[in-house]
Parts: structure tokens; sequence; C-alpha cells
């Protein structure tokens, strides 16, 4: 075995133990269900199995019902959580115009198989398709939280999408590591991968970078260093008293709202660095 599959087999590994211990956190303390995500018997909320290679993903799609459709966004969520924990978010979004898709990476929550870097790229590129399917003709966004910003950024080249937002974001998996504690001569074992810069300086696409200004695991510095790979194309938005975790677990318009705003408007014009606030 190469080092390099020693790499991605120890930062599989890590990411599979994290997620499940994030989960029974989250379970432990009630922000999610212990017997799965259930059914809803919402009318706009659907639930779709998406095949990905061998691996089927579970996702969730909500619709607009008193508004009309006026956009659909792929989410690729963070480490810690499952299709459970947007369910909020999504609603929100659909209150205001917005049809979104969260989907489980391979082994997480109800999805087959067992996460890898490039298995959970090729999840986001499978469920992209099937939301351009389920929500044809309009255009379709991504969105990467957290751990979900590596992923959109790897694959969004890749793809037709509309626009990119990255939400809590970090600009490399190594400097990601070292953010959150780990030392650097251990962060060396992480693969190199999601490397942000030449991703973003080769995107075509407009893209709106989201940083929480009380974020404690990435900080402030890499949402503008983000930002200024895109150059012209990017703008950033520093929000104010909002943590890591705080937009998909107590989601609010004050945060999502401008998000929002800025996917139906096609222009891209919230200022640099001005806190959101609400829908204009």
């Amino acid at each position: 075995m190469s080092m390099n599959q020693v790499r991605r087999l120890i930062f599989s590994m890590s990411i599979t133990s994290i997620g499940r211990i994030l989960l029974v956190r989250d379970r432990v303390l009630g922000r999610v269900s212990w017997n799965g995500r259930g059914r809803s018997s919402d009318t706009r909320v659907s639930h779709h199995s998406i095949s990905s290679g061998a691996c089927l993903l579970d996702a969730v799609l909500v619709k607009p019902e008193a508004v009309a459709t006026r956009a659909s966004l792929l989410i690729c969520h963070g480490i810690g959580e499952t299709v459970q924990h947007w369910l909020p978010v999504q609603e929100l979004l659909a209150a205001n115009g917005i049809a979104s898709l969260v989907f489980d990476y391979s082994g997480y929550g109800e999805s087959s198989g067992l996460f890898d870097s490039d298995q959970s790229e090729d999840d986001a590129v499978s469920a992209f398709h099937c939301l351009q399917r389920l929500t044809s003709p309009l255009p379709v966004s991504v969105l990467g939280f957290s751990l979900g910003s590596g992923i959109a950024t790897a694959v969004v080249g890749k793809l037709p999408a509309h626009r990119l937002v990255l939400c809590a974001a970090f600009t490399s998996l190594r400097d990601a590591v070292v953010s959150v504690g780990i030392p650097k001569a251990i962060a060396s074992v992480a693969p190199p991968i999601w490397e942000a810069e030449g991703a973003l300086r080769d995107c075509p696409i407009d893209v709106l970078v989201v940083h929480g200004e009380k974020d404690r695991l990435f900080p402030v510095r890499m949402g503008r260093d983000l930002a200024s790979f895109c150059g012209s194309r990017s703008k950033l938005v520093i929000a104010q008293n909002v943590a890591h975790n705080q937009p998909f677990r107590h989601p609010e318009l004050s945060y999502w709202g401008p998000i929002a705003s800025w996917l139906l408007s096609g222009q891209g014009s919230l200022s640099r660095e001005r806190s959101p606030r609400s829908l204009p």
C-alpha cells in the first residue's frame, strides 16, 4: 500500500469515526432523533435514493409551496451532520423561493457504502444531476458547509452549476486539520486534497463566501482568503455573532435570507464584509 493510500485510509476512518461520534452526541442532546430521519407528511418534502457508483445515497428535497420556485440549490453538509440536521434550513429556503436537496455522503446516515474523499465528490456530482432532473429547468447552484465546502469546491468545475456558496469553509484539508488544533507534523499525514486556491482561481462562476464572525473552528481569515482566490467573481460576508455550527442548528433569516437573495437576484448585490440582516 502506498503512502497516499495509507493517508486516504486514515482520513476516511477518521471522518467516519468523528461523524458518528458527533451524530450520537446530537441524538443524546435531542437535536436529532434516534430512529432515523423518518418520513414527513409535508407535501413540500420528498425523500429520494440516488445512485452513486455502487452506493445508494439518502437525500431530502424540499420545494416551495406558498411561493413560486425560482432557484435550486444542492447542499453539501458538514462532518457531523446528516439530512436530519438540515430540514429547518431547507424549509427556510423554501419559504423564500428556493428548492434545495441535502444528501448524505456514502457511509453517512442511511446512505450505503463507505466514506472516501473521491467517493464523496462522486456523491455530490450524482446528487447535482439528480437535482437538475427534479427541478428542471431551474438553474442549480451548489452550497458547501464546513467539510462540504471542500467537496463543493472540488466538484463545481465539473458541473454546470449556476453559482457557488461557501459557508464556514476552509482553504485546504491540511489547513483545516491544523486549525482544529492538530500539530502540523501530524497534519501532514492528511492527504493533500481540497485545496481551494487552485479550484477557485479557475472557477468561472460567481462565488459567495459567508463566514461567521465567531467561528472558532475555522478563523475568519480563511473566509477572506477564499474570497481573494476568486477575485472579482467573489462576494464576502462576515456574519456577525455567528459561530461555526449556528447556521444549521439555529437557522435564521438574518443569515440565510441574504444567501437566498443573492441566489435569486443573480446580481450578487451584497457588499463585501457586510453582516447579513434580512432579505431586501
